[in-house]
């Protein structure tokens, strides 16, 4: 059997689900009880009857944008201890302050980290950024719960970097997959030996085929996993590499974009997040990232929930003719007419016009969309009948088709 970080990773999918669910209504609870900024985000809401992922996607998603603000710091209105016990205290653009508690792997990669062959006593070079942002810290602290040794280089230039890396030997590697193709490459222009590095986990970038292939050539298995700064270590990559496996105690939606309404199963969506912690839950946290759910387990033996991995960004607001049009009102359209089935907004340009064509499935009447398109969004548009299951299935609402100027 695959070796695994503990047996949570292979406990039963309904234990796992049922575990989950009765620890949130408690969670709710304490979050409006000790956290101002959720009292507020949460009010009328009974915790009690939060038991279920029904009852959970009535809850509103939490944005970003919501810790954005005057006044104090808005995410630290949002966690549960005094800010003197907090641990580390970070930032985002918006400015957006982003807690870190003392508790031991408070962004829970070490998980990611032992699937991608990490091991305690291993010396891991970390390539993430240490200023302002968690980055390096989420790896770093990983790595201390997992008991291996860091180098903490950071970013830093792969001409000084390549020499400091042959003396040390390194066994591993976190840090963008980019960064780690350039140190392999300066490397075998300078004949430097780096064939110490044979195990990566890489994030915060898009590892194509080619560029893992290209790595790995070198000699250096690589890994990758999902993580925001806000919520750590989402999901990862294990040795099956089919799909990115959900991190333990996080409990994952896949909604339709601009919207907190759970698509159907297989259909690409926002990735939504509920994370349990004792300094700063989330719930329903829009990630801003879009994905969709793989059915069934990892042939690996870990038995969590699987996403195809990172496939673009759900923001698709675009302006037209000076107005914006956001997901959120497709969504509305959809909602005006349940005989739509799927729906897309092509942005083109007329001449020098800007024009909108709805693109839907269903057996629908196109002048009644065509007023509701105009009713919603205050712009004329024109409705294209699209054969069922032609619209492709990538989650995006908005498609803008205008040549980019140059």
């Amino acid at each position: 059997m695959t070796e695994t970080f503990d047996a949570e990773e292979t406990r039963p999918a309904a234990e796992r689900e049922a575990a989950l669910f009765a620890a949130l209504p408690g969670a709710l609870a304490e979050a409006i009880s000790k956290a101002p900024g959720w009292a507020r985000r949460l009010e009328g809401v009974d915790p009690a009857t939060i038991t279920s992922r029904e009852a959970l996607a009535r809850l509103p998603v939490t944005r970003k944008s919501a810790f954005m603000g005057e006044g104090p710091p808005a995410y630290l209105d949002h966690v549960t201890v005094p800010p003197a016990e907090l641990a580390r205290i970070f930032v985002s653009p918006g400015p957006v302050f982003v807690p870190q508690g003392r508790e031991a792997d408070p962004w829970n990669a070490a998980r990611a980290l032992f699937a991608a062959g990490f091991r305690p006593g291993m010396l891991a070079v970390n390539a993430f950024g240490y200023h302002l942002t968690p980055g390096a810290f989420i790896l770093e602290s990983g790595l201390a719960a997992l008991g291996a040794t860091v180098f903490a280089m950071g970013p830093g230039n792969a001409a000084e970097a390549v020499p400091l890396l042959a003396a040390l030997r390194p066994a591993a590697y976190c840090g963008v997959p980019d960064h780690l193709n350039i140190l392999l490459d300066r490397a075998e222009e300078v004949g430097a030996d780096l064939s110490c590095l044979t195990t990566a986990l890489v994030s915060g970038a898009a590892l194509p085929p080619d560029l893992r292939a290209r790595i790995e050539a070198r000699g250096v298995r690589v890994s990758q996993c999902f993580a925001t700064a806000d919520l750590g270590v989402v999901a990862y990559e294990s040795a099956a590499r089919e799909g990115l496996i959900l991190n333990e105690g996080l409990i994952l939606e896949i909604v339709r974009p601009g919207t907190g309404d759970p698509v159907a199963e297989g259909e690409v969506g926002e990735i939504v997040v509920t994370r349990f912690s004792p300094t700063a839950p989330l719930f329903r946290f829009a990630t801003g990232d879009l994905s969709a759910h793989l059915p069934g387990p990892s042939p690996c033996g870990r038995t969590n929930l699987r996403i195809r991995g990172w496939m673009g960004r759900a923001d698709q607001r675009t302006k037209v003719k000076g107005m914006f049009v956001d997901p959120a009102q497709i969504a509305e359209i959809v909602k005006r007419h349940p005989e739509i089935r799927r729906a897309r907004l092509v942005v083109t340009r007329a001449g020098h016009t800007d024009a909108m064509t709805l693109m839907v499935e269903g057996a629908v009447d196109p002048a009644q969309i065509e007023a509701t398109l105009k009713a919603v969004t205050q712009l004329s548009g024109t409705i294209a009948l699209a054969d069922s299951g032609s619209l492709p299935n990538d989650g995006k609402v908005i498609v803008d088709e205008r040549p980019v100027e140059g």
